[in-house]
């Protein structure tokens, strides 16, 4: 155990020393929120894949394996799926708005108006996704190691809190990668074989196994149904994954990285559902069957081999919760508490000034968002007990409230602010009201919340006055990617990749222009 031990705090160490790193690069708030807009391809594909796969689709992923066989990749499969029709259909339109948030592309969409009550139900998704990230650090640590449930979070989670305040997404982007090439190395080269072989190959595992943990829809047509609507459209409007595709430098990078990204995510949902079906063999009286992953792992590898595929899970975890951290903060520092302030606040008390003090001030307050939406993070952990409701929450949320109106706003010239406003209250409503009569985990909450959502915008857009035009000819000029990098005044280090305004970006109820 020692050396595996080792491994573990060599693999730590290093995402401090890359937080520290970074931490010299994050000099702007474009540098530190999105990376300065400049990744290539290569790293823009390995960030994407690691954002995607936390702990819900590795630990989460196997636990589902051991659950209900092949079938249980269905979860991980739509996460992919959704990726993909992302990175295909709209990646390239959401990278030219040269915006910060998602709720900044629903003011530039609609005038206004939106970004507020927008934020807020983004704000809740991107809190809850750090937090079932965060609460896997129990799972890896109580198992292994028999680490305390709470220290392990406050560990994992303080970790993850100190390289993403320090250098922000810079930080975030030189871990993820660090972390991708982990969790390819420890769960598909490594864990995946190791696993087949123990339980004795495809064929002892069909022998000793029902026939239904090799039958592709054996979860449920109902629950793949529910996996599509909550993260395939989830992986659509994301503000973690959004935020994402706002650091490609040019719309072929997010293109085609996010492709790659999207088939590196189905690969990786088999490979979960596969070692879930091998522990099945292995240790068919689990209590839990989120413990499989962690059980495979402590019981059938050689020491080393183990603080590799440990370190594996903690990459999974770290990646998606210092994504969603940042989103999250993201959106509580320009979509919330900046138009909160902006109500209450005069104009011209230093938010809207240009050069470096300012810059260091942009940075100063989203390192300062961070921090305290990473306090939370933890806290709430220590609180809940598991990974998949806590997910279910956040998925729910987002796609029963913001996802017509999103969609609506890429795809029907028609929808209005009003509309915009009455689907993301009606739908948010409406799933958190479902929730409590039937549960968490019910398929019903996002079913009426979506249906809902879907209604009233529908009707007060057709009712309500259209946009206007002016607001529409803006729109169509950003998603061909003139306006935005022009007005804004600010460009990346190499001068071809302008962010948006940072005055703008933190004005109230306004988008970058």
């Amino acid at each position: 155990m020692a050396v595996d031990y080792a491994v573990i705090v060599v693999y730590l160490a290093g995402m401090l020393g890359m937080g520290w790193w970074g931490m010299r690069r994050a000099k702007s708030k474009s540098e530190f929120l999105v990376a300065g807009r400049r990744l290539g391809p290569w790293m823009y594909s390995g960030t994407m894949a690691a954002i995607v796969l936390g702990g819900a689709s590795t630990i989460g992923g196997v636990g589902l394996g051991y659950q209900y066989g092949l079938s249980g990749a269905w979860m991980v499969f739509t996460i992919g799926l959704g990726l993909l029709a992302l990175s295909v259909f709209f990646s390239a339109r959401i990278a030219r708005l040269k915006v910060y948030t998602v709720s900044e592309m629903l003011d530039l969409r609609y005038g206004g108006k939106a970004g507020l009550i927008s934020g807020i139900v983004m704000w809740a998704y991107t809190l809850m996704l750090a937090v079932t990230s965060t609460i896997a650090y129990a799972t890896i640590f109580n198992v292994l190691f028999e680490v305390d449930r709470t220290w392990a979070i406050v560990l994992g989670g303080t970790i993850v809190v100190a390289y993403s305040t320090l250098g922000g997404m810079w930080s975030i982007t030189l871990t993820d990668m660090v972390q991708f090439v982990v969790k390819t190395i420890g769960v598909l080269l490594l864990l995946l074989p190791i696993a087949i072989v123990k339980a004795g190959g495809f064929g002892e595992m069909k022998a000793k196994l029902p026939t239904e943990y090799f039958d592709p829809l054996g979860i449920g047509g109902e629950t793949i149904f529910t996996y599509v609507l909550i993260y395939t459209f989830g992986m659509l409007i994301g503000q973690d994954i959004w935020q994402r595709v706002f650091t490609a430098r040019s719309d072929r990078t997010a293109r085609w990285g996010g492709t790659v990204a999207g088939t590196y995510c189905l690969i990786y949902a088999l490979a979960g559902a596969v070692i879930g079906t091998a522990a099945k063999v292995l240790f068919p009286k689990l209590d839990n069957p989120e413990n499989a992953f962690a059980t495979m792992v402590k019981e059938e590898l050689p020491v080393g081999v183990r603080g590799l595929v440990l370190a594996a899970a903690l990459a999974a975890v770290m990646s998606t919760s210092s994504g969603a951290l940042i989103a999250s903060a993201t959106v509580a520092n320009n979509d919330i508490w900046a138009r909160l302030r902006g109500a209450v606040a005069p104009r011209g008390d230093g938010e809207g000034g240009e050069g470096a003090g300012t810059d260091r001030d942009e940075v100063k307050g989203n390192r300062a968002f961070i921090l305290i939406m990473g306090v939370a993070v933890i806290v709430i952990a220590i609180q809940l007990d598991t990974v998949l409701e806590g997910l279910t929450v956040a998925y729910d949320l987002l796609v029963g409230g913001l996802l017509v109106p999103i969609l609506g706003g890429l795809l029907w010239k028609r929808g209005t602010v009003h509309g915009a406003l009455a689907g993301v209250i009606v739908g948010g409503l409406v799933v958190i009201a479902m929730m409590w009569q039937y549960s968490v985990l019910a398929n019903e909450p996002v079913y009426y919340g979506l249906l809902s959502s879907l209604a009233a915008y529908v009707i007060v857009s057709l009712t309500t006055r259209p946009t206007d035009a002016a607001v529409l000819a803006n729109w169509r000029e950003r998603l061909s990617g003139r306006g935005g990098e022009e007005a804004a005044g600010e460009t990346g280090e190499t001068g071809a990749d302008g962010a948006a305004g940072e005055a703008g970006a933190a004005e109230p109820a306004s988008v970058p222009s």
